[in-house]
């Protein structure tokens, strides 16, 4: 099942995972996998990126990031598969991305001896990137009866699913809230009127889509691959500008 209506689809150019996430949450669907389970797959897939990066197995490291970029859409598949929304599993997905991508830059400024602050700035830009992503994303499938689980506003707790107990979403919306609120306030000061927006051309968001999660996984593994890693940091930090590109191109032209 798809997040848009099928005439709203767009290229995603994060989302080249999801065929073989499909196949993943086929194989496993109706048996003791659960969406959770597989989260933490690809938390251990990203795990398995550091030792490699460390180490100098780059190639290898490249291909858990892409592994990690797949398990990352197939725990939701298996969810609209199983007809079991939830929202402790959708928090426990941000959670742990951000805390894989801030691990990421880190051992890759280790590895590199980039200083600090630029790694820093360089996981801020990933973050604002993503943000921004999700944001025009969310307004844009809420407009077109969409998938809703995420919400535009993040202001306080859901009330729970039918499958999960409201104590667990609090716990985990408190943590998502403390990793992300930076960022979604940052974004939404940026670009406030968006909100209105009811409409989003198929070529901006196949645009924006290079903001994504899984395009910013696929970039750090072809730079891993070739070995330049020491070109990762720069190019998040350089390619954040383009936030404001887009903003811009929203504002004037949509």
């Amino acid at each position: 099942m798809s997040k848009l209506p099928k005439e709203y689809k767009f290229v995603d150019l994060s989302d080249y995972g999801r065929k073989p996430a499909r196949w993943i949450a086929t194989a496993v669907g109706g048996t003791w996998v659960t969406p959770i389970h597989v989260t933490t797959w690809f938390v251990v897939a990203g795990l398995i990126v550091v030792p490699c990066i460390v180490h100098g197995y780059f190639i290898i490291a490249a291909l858990f990031l892409i592994l990690k970029s797949i398990l990352d859409a197939a725990d939701g598949e298996l969810s609209r598969i199983n007809n079991r929304p939830s929202y402790v599993g959708r928090y426990y997905d941000s959670i742990s991305d951000i805390i894989l991508n801030f691990i990421f830059l880190f051992t890759i400024a280790i590895v590199t001896d980039t200083a600090i602050y630029l790694m820093l700035l360089a996981f801020v830009g990933i973050q604002l990137q993503g943000t921004l992503y999700n944001y025009y994303y969310v307004i844009f499938r809420n407009s077109v009866q969409g998938d809703t689980t995420s919400r535009i506003f993040e202001d306080k707790a859901p009330t729970a699913m039918p499958c999960e107990s409201q104590r667990s979403v609090n716990l985990f919306f408190g943590i998502y809230n403390a990793l992300y609120i930076t960022f979604d306030k940052a974004i939404y000061y940026l670009d406030r009127s968006a909100v209105n927006t009811t409409f989003f051309p198929r070529w901006f968001m196949t645009m924006l889509s290079t903001f994504g999660l899984g395009f910013q996984l696929l970039a750090m593994a072809v730079l891993l691959s070739l070995n330049l890693a020491e070109w990762i940091i720069p190019f998040f930090i350089m390619y954040s500008l383009m936030i404001f590109v887009f903003v811009g191109i929203r504002k004037v032209v949509l």
